[in-house]
């Protein structure tokens, strides 16, 4: 979900590098380009996956 994140944020910020336009002084291409970046970092660290499907599970006799 991060990774589907980050694209769109990448995305966000090639259109409007692209555009020459922002959204305002806090909302520049720099800032969706490391929002970006954090969403790969946490992704590629396993924040917010789902670890229980690839856990085993014991059965009992």
């Amino acid at each position: 979900m991060l990774a589907i994140l980050a694209a769109v944020l990448f995305g966000l910020a090639l259109l409007m590098e692209l555009a020459g336009f922002g959204l305002g002084p806090v909302v520049t291409t720099g800032t969706l380009t490391t929002a970006g970046l954090l969403c790969v970092a946490l992704h590629l660290a396993g924040v917010a996956t789902d670890r229980s499907r690839f856990t085993r599970r014991r059965r009992r006799r």
